[in-house]
């Protein structure tokens, strides 16, 4: 029988497309945090960007799938993606509570969401179900939301890196290189799919 793990990092996004700069967070948090597994969650539709993401939605559930297959502490959920609609937060992590009743979870977000937790659909639902792991960068500046609930998050600071989806989408529209920037089998996926272009 195999063992859940016992610490469990959910991390959501578009990841349209996933890049290194989403590895490279995802990892430095797996060792600030001590992480047995890390879930990247694809979203359908996010409550905070314009709709459309979601006729992309198959193809950035395989681009995560392959972006994080060669880490063993790394995984992927399709949970929103088969949900439908607009992906709210709270929802997957009851569902992840579900799934692994005794492991302890940890919402890893960025310091721009944190700032505006208080206005997420049932935020203290989540804080009920797991910890909040904000992710800081060096060049940030920190700003609490109006009802902050210290006791259940914890900062991290991460690398600064500063690559963007939008930005690597723009590239590929005009033709340039986006070799590094993501893995090589996001890239050659985005090639034979012909994506972005």
């Amino acid at each position: 029988m195999i063992t859940p793990p016992k610490r469990i990092g959910i991390f959501g996004g578009t990841f349209n497309p996933p890049h290194a700069g989403h590895l490279i967070v995802a990892e430095s948090i797996c060792d600030q945090l001590g992480l047995d597994k890390l879930f990247f969650v694809p979203s359908f539709i996010s409550p905070h960007k314009k709709k459309g993401e979601e006729k992309l939605a198959t193809h950035r559930l395989q681009m995560v799938r392959l972006a994080v297959g060669l880490n063993p502490r790394f995984d992927f959920s399709d949970i929103e993606i088969k949900r439908r609609g607009t992906s709210f937060t709270y929802t997957t992590v009851e569902a992840f509570r579900l799934n692994f009743p005794g492991s302890k979870l940890f919402l890893i977000i960025g310091a721009d969401n944190y700032a505006e937790f208080d206005t997420w659909k049932n935020p203290e639902r989540i804080l009920e179900l797991a910890s909040l792991a904000v992710m800081n960068r060096p060049s940030q500046q920190l700003r609490a939301p109006e009802k902050s609930s210290s006791k259940k998050v914890i900062f991290a600071s991460v690398p600064n890196v500063e690559i963007s989806s939008s930005e690597i989408r723009e590239m590929i529209h005009q033709g340039r290189s986006i070799q590094y920037l993501v893995p090589r089998v996001v890239q050659q996926y985005i090639q034979r799919h012909r994506l972005y272009r």
